[in-house]
């Protein structure tokens, strides 16, 4: 699997035409690993706290949100979610569809390159 498309910016990969926001850059290795991890670890917990649903045990509810609130917080220490990480007044167009942004000129140019522009790269950031 090829690595997805990055905006000539930076700011956003593209996934099935869909932009999604980049990892800040200015983040330290260390930061960055740091979040990353945290982001896995509350994965994981959402995973656990559904299996823990399905089950039917009493807290799973309270576990899943504590979970979800988690991959929140690491999503934000990356700069994935929350304010934008830069600073030219951009609008963050995050989960909109490139051919309906100010990247539609760029992302067209993709599909002449042999990808069908809709279905770019086809693996995801995963469920919002």
């Amino acid at each position: 699997m090829s690595a997805p498309p990055v905006t000539p910016d930076g700011r956003y990969i593209v996934v099935r035409g869909r932009l999604w926001r980049r990892a800040d850059p200015a983040l330290t290795e260390t930061a960055r690993a740091r979040a990353v991890a945290a982001l896995m670890a509350a994965r994981r917990a959402v995973r656990d706290a559904k299996a823990a649903e399905r089950r039917g045990l009493r807290d799973a509810g309270d576990a899943l949100r504590a979970a979800r609130d988690a991959v929140q917080a690491a999503k934000e220490a990356l700069g994935e979610r929350g304010p934008v990480w830069w600073d030219d007044g951009a609008p963050d167009e995050t989960r909109r569809m490139a051919r309906n942004t100010r990247y539609a000129a760029w992302f067209a140019g993709l599909a002449g390159e042999g990808a069908e522009a809709g279905e770019l790269s086809g693996a995801g950031p995963g469920p919002r």
